[in-house]
């Protein structure tokens, strides 16, 4: 009854989600197949490997205040099962402490150079896993929104992908340009592999993603995030419930990376410097 919960859930799923949206309910089936009494159960459907004292803590509300509004129960029940990285279950070390947040922002720029800025930036830091982000690209302002949860700011934006994704998780960029159907837009194509940090945790299929930037035209900074992937939800939850099924019922991962050269656009003022 509960997977027929989860598939009719996935059935109506806007095409739009973004990606964050089928790991949540993935890691939902997997806390309601392999609930955290039974550490055995769950490591026959692939999850990490961590001991009880790891996974049993939870998230309390106050740790969880960064989304400004869970848009279903289900993602709100979720969140009382987020785990503990090993920097929070310790002293008081922040995990993203090397970020400035409150950092000067980047001056206008066209939107081919912000692109290149973009691209060298996450090719290195791969931020959409990590939540390495770089804030002087995005707005106060920015928003974060997807099918289950709603958040205002980029530094809550980090510390919710911080949390979420197992940290051998990969953002591999493929490539970052200006949308060319889509007025004020860098689309961003990458792709996704590792595992998530709820319940106790699960992995993922590599597939590919398409991260949408919108881009302010007076500022020029970040305003708006969403993504969206190239499987559907169903595939997703049953390449990651019963990984036997890939390539047979499921697609197959998605094909590694090539390496690119990717460098950082050189300042104007630098280049007139040299003459």
């Amino acid at each position: 009854l509960l997977m027929t919960l989860f598939f009719n859930r996935l059935q109506y799923t806007p095409p739009t989600m973004v990606s964050l949206s089928p790991i949540i309910v993935v890691a939902a089936a997997a806390c309601l197949l392999s609930p955290c009494s039974s550490f055995q159960a769950a490591q026959t459907i692939r999850t990490s490997t961590l001991s009880r004292q790891q996974y049993t803590p939870l998230f309390s509300k106050d740790e969880m205040s960064n989304v400004d509004e869970y848009r279903n129960g289900v993602t709100e029940f979720l969140s009382n099962f987020m785990q503990r990285t090993p920097e929070e279950a310790g002293e008081n070390v922040d995990p993203l402490g090397n970020i400035d947040f409150s950092a000067p922002k980047v001056g206008k720029m066209t939107l081919e150079k912000l692109a290149a800025s973009l691209d060298a930036e996450l090719y290195e830091k791969e931020w959409f896993v990590t939540g390495n982000v770089n804030p002087k690209y995005f707005d106060d302002d920015f928003q974060f929104q997807d099918p289950d949860v709603k958040l205002t700011g980029i530094e809550d934006y980090a510390r919710g992908v911080k949390k979420i994704f197992r940290q051998d998780s990969r953002a591999e960029i493929i490539s970052c340009v200006v949308n060319t159907t889509t007025p004020n837009t860098i689309t961003v194509t990458w792709r996704l592999s590792g595992g998530v940090n709820i319940g106790p945790g699960l992995d993922i299929k590599p597939y590919i993603c398409y991260t949408d930037f919108t881009v302010d035209e007076v500022s020029g900074l970040v305003v708006f995030q969403e993504d969206r992937f190239d499987i559907p939800g169903w595939d997703i939850l049953l390449s990651a419930l019963f990984p036997f099924l890939i390539g047979k019922i499921t697609a197959p991962p998605a094909p590694p990376v090539e390496p690119r050269v990717v460098k950082m656009p050189v300042e104007e003022k630098k280049l007139f410097g040299i003459f």
